[in-house]
């Protein structure tokens, strides 16, 4: 019998979740370790070889560590399930003119739910992954709070993990830096982990190529959108282009088109197929609503106001901005103007580095003309 009991760790084959997994098998949990396969390269049509999470050598680092250690390891086949719904909203999210967030969607709405599904089954009371953040329970609410290593803190792509499932999570990484990890694994002469090259690209997208892949997915998606019109701000034509899918905010390279100024794309009408280009300041908004929410720190706010950090993307280091629930919506106002606010991302709402909620950007705008 094990002195922590049973956890099951999602086993990506990379040092993060690696580690994890040895750790708590160290502290005393009985691990099983599960690894699930999302997306298979050859489907989305890309050149570039199989690598990252879903590649066999993934899967084999994984299953080796498991059997270095003497705890379970199984392959868990999602990609019907990843499929309809990462992808699906992945692609559905471009045609409305939108910059998704897939990395979110995966974490909190397929690999979540799928790993307590099969917890339940193999009778885990826990469920573990390598993410850098923290959860701890406060006031009856579980919440989810930065890891300590700022530059790989991940906090960011969990705001949508129900209460439920933060009860029965475990993240052993939060309170550990990078550097520490790649330490351990030496000590432990786990070579491999310590020299593979990490991927930061979209897992169902390995050549980084988002258009390559949309036209690959939707049939007929360049007939139906070519010749729209570049415009300016003031309604102006300036030229065409490709399409409006294959632009996003705040985008400068890559237009095909010279004005003699740098222009950046401000705005997307998917009813018009027209990409509105303006001056970088023109991408300066200090107000934004939010939808979809998910709240962690607190129930609800029940109309009243909250200080916060606001990160409206991954890397973004976060604005300070007043946050008040408007029903089922975040109405956030920033201190100072914030550039490339881009609806379909993620925003997620901090009071220290505790994440109080999130949701998806709808819209943006100037409180001023609000």
């Amino acid at each position: 019998m094990s002195k922590h009991g049973r956890i099951l760790v999602a086993m990506s084959g990379g040092i993060d979740s690696s580690l994890a997994a040895v750790m708590l098998h160290e502290e005393g949990y009985e691990v099983i370790g599960m690894t699930m396969k999302t997306w298979d390269y050859a489907s989305s049509g890309g050149s570039k070889k199989e690598t990252g999470c879903c590649s066999l050598d993934s899967i084999n680092d994984a299953r080796n560590i498991a059997v270095n250690l003497g705890f379970p390891h199984y392959i868990l086949d999602i990609r019907e399930e990843f499929g309809d719904y990462v992808i699906d909203h992945f692609t559905g999210e471009y045609l409305e003119g939108r910059t998704p967030n897939p990395c979110v969607l995966c974490n909190t709405h397929i690999k979540w739910d799928s790993l307590l599904r099969r917890a339940d089954k193999l009778d885990c009371e826990f469920i573990a992954t390598g993410h850098y953040a923290n959860v701890r329970q406060e006031n009856s609410r579980y919440i989810i709070s930065k890891g300590i290593d700022t530059w790989k803190d991940q906090s960011y792509v969990l705001w949508g993990v129900s209460q439920e499932s933060l009860a029965r999570t475990k993240l052993p990484l939060g309170y550990l830096k990078k550097s520490e990890i790649r330490e351990m694994a030496t000590q432990k002469e786990f070579y491999d982990l310590v020299n593979k090259k990490e991927s930061y690209e979209i897992c169902f997208v390995p050549d980084n190529d988002y258009r390559g892949f949309l036209k690959r997915r939707v049939e007929g998606l360049e007939e139906r959108v070519k010749g729209g019109n570049f415009v300016l701000e003031d309604g102006k034509v300036v030229g065409k282009h490709e399409g409006y899918p294959f632009y996003t905010i705040g985008q400068r390279k890559g237009l095909g088109i010279a004005l003699g100024t740098p222009m950046f794309v401000t705005e997307i009408r998917k009813e018009t197929n027209e990409v509105v280009l303006g001056h970088e300041k023109s991408l300066d908004k200090d107000g934004m609503m939010v939808g979809k929410l998910v709240m962690q720190k607190y129930a609800d706010l029940n109309d009243i106001s909250l200080e916060t950090n606001t990160k409206i993307r991954y890397k973004h280091d976060g604005s300070p901005a007043t946050i008040t629930q408007e029903g089922d919506k975040m109405k956030v106002i920033f201190h100072e103007p914030v550039s490339g606010i881009a609806p379909g991302q993620a925003a997620v709402f901090y009071e220290g580095d505790d994440v109080v909620g999130g949701g998806w950007i709808l819209k943006s705008f100037n409180n001023s003309f609000e």
